[in-house]
């Protein structure tokens, strides 16, 4: 009698167990890969483009530094593979514009232009392929 409350005891701590990590492995919901990096790459060049603006205005060097990081982390989620060393470059030439915003938000600016040219090719690129 002792056994069978045992394997009784055992049979229900599976049944539980398994009950509950069963949520805990279900699979992602579908995201569109396509969608994320148009996103990333829309929202990437928006933040460029208003780091852009504010060094024309001669602005904030803050806003300048979070405008271009917020690029930074955008540009981040824009993978794919026939643009991957474009994006490398990019991401250069965005930490140079945060990198020279203490010192020249003209030059810093100059970067950021340079850094929107590339991020266009990115996307011209990419479009060609996902038409």
């Amino acid at each position: 009698m002792n056994i069978f409350k045992k394997i009784a005891l055992s049979i229900a701590m599976v049944s539980a167990f398994a009950a509950v990590s069963a949520p805990a492995f279900a699979a992602e919901e579908h995201k569109d890969k396509n969608a994320v990096v148009r996103a990333a790459g829309e929202g990437a060049g928006v933040k460029i483009q208003e780091a852009i603006s504010i060094a024309e205005q001669n602005g904030d060097k803050a806003a300048f530094i979070a405008a271009i990081s917020e690029a930074r982390q955008l540009q981040k989620e824009f993978r794919y593979e026939q643009t991957e060393r474009l994006r490398q470059k990019l991401n250069d030439k965005l930490r140079t514009a945060r990198e020279s915003a203490d010192e020249n938000l003209a030059q810093a600016g100059a970067s950021a232009k340079e850094a929107l040219a590339v991020l266009g090719e990115m996307k011209e690129i990419y479009e060609a392929a996902h038409k």
